[in-house]
């Protein structure tokens, strides 16, 4: 199994599109994309805090998850990363944040960058 974790606001930050004048709209934008994404992964999680969390309800659509974070998106992002990761399943996380990079690194996980999903879902 595999499963992607994405760092909704990493991501959505990552291009100047005018994503801090909607927060919310650039959430719903990233969740319709990766929705309809053709990708080798069999769970996709994506992980929206701050103002991001009214763009998009909590719950699950098909194989895209999005989670809320109670707090910071990062926490959120480790914690979903753990419960993801076993023997049997290969998790990414996708973030620019070298910090969160690292923590995720240690459990076994493998990252990669915004751009490259951003290149991945078109």
């Amino acid at each position: 199994m595999t499963v992607l974790v994405v760092d909704g606001a990493n991501v959505v930050g990552s291009r100047p599109d005018g994503w801090w004048r909607d927060r919310a709209g650039a959430a719903a934008r990233l969740h319709g994309r990766l929705a309809v994404a053709d990708t080798s992964y069999d769970e996709i999680v994506l992980v929206l805090e701050g103002q991001a969390r009214s763009g998009v309800p909590q719950g699950t659509d098909g194989h895209l998850r999005t989670v809320h974070a109670a707090r910071d998106g990062d926490t959120t992002i480790v914690s979903e990363a753990r419960s993801a990761r076993d023997e049997d399943t290969t998790v990414v996380v996708i973030t620019a944040d070298r910090a969160l990079q690292q923590r995720v690194e240690a459990l076994g996980c493998r990252t990669m960058s915004p751009s490259w999903l951003l290149d991945q879902i078109g």
